[in-house]
């Protein structure tokens, strides 16, 4: 059953400045397990709000943050911005790789503070977050930098899980307490269709619970509602596992 949603524009103070964000609950005046949402390189834009809306109308305080927030406040993009788009491609790139392990640490740490601050956020109850592209990797650091609040994690056609770096994603699983879900797009896997394997490797060595599947016939962004690989059959099963994972781990 779903709650009447309640919603304000906050603005979040971390190390390195204040990260503007939405923040959603359910207007029921009680206080419910808190959420961090990451979005893609889209960033923070009205289909990302909407989709924090709804999350929270399943019994969640959920803080959909702008992971840009050093270089702009929202809208970071200009509204035709399009990642297929040869002038539009390159800034984004910078951008996201920008945004190294070090800053996107001392932001989730900033954002669990943030949270636990909140009338709204039961403070009895773990945390979760989920994340899209480039957000998917975000929600393993934030289990990271606080593996004794963050109990579940979601990522969705998530970039970079797996890279040579030392601080690559799933090298730091064995530092989080999180049960995963990681869902993955069919041109991703086919583009790298060894990833998938590592994940599960690195997931099994650190003792967590997890679910790593290639969801078929998606292509990367599928969950988004106003990119075109948007699919929304395949959407709604992955908003189904992700309210089954917080179900079972945030209450």
């Amino acid at each position: 059953m779903t709650e009447a949603v309640a919603e304000r524009a906050v603005d979040v103070p971390t190390p390195d400045g204040v990260c503007d964000a939405g923040f959603f609950y359910p207007g029921d005046g009680k206080r419910h397990p808190g959420i961090v949402l990451y979005p893609d390189v889209k960033a923070l834009r009205s289909a990302v709000l909407g989709m924090a809306s709804r999350l929270a109308s399943h019994g969640y305080a959920v803080l959909a943050v702008n992971q840009f927030y050093r270089i702009s406040r929202r809208p970071v993009w200009h509204p035709t911005f399009d990642m297929s788009h040869q002038e539009d491609r390159p800034p984004a790139i910078e951008r996201m790789k920008a945004l190294d392990h070090a800053k996107v640490m001392r932001d989730a740490a900033a954002f669990v503070a943030f949270l636990d601050a909140q009338q709204e956020v039961d403070n009895s109850a773990k945390l979760g977050g989920v994340g899209f592209c480039m957000g998917g990797p975000m929600t393993v650091r934030l289990a990271a930098a606080a593996p004794d609040r963050v109990g579940a994690a979601a990522s969705f056609h998530g970039g970079f899980l797996v890279t040579d770096d030392a601080n690559s994603p799933h090298r730091l699983l064995a530092k989080t307490r999180a049960r995963y879900l990681i869902a993955i797009a069919t041109n991703d896997d086919e583009n790298a269709p060894q990833e998938k394997t590592v994940l599960k490797d690195a997931l099994d060595a650190a003792n967590r619970h997890a679910t790593v599947e290639v969801y078929p016939g998606t292509r990367h962004g599928w969950m988004m509602p106003d990119v075109p690989p948007f699919n929304p059959a395949q959407a709604e099963r992955g908003w189904t596992a992700m309210l089954e994972l917080f179900g079972a781990t945030l209450r």
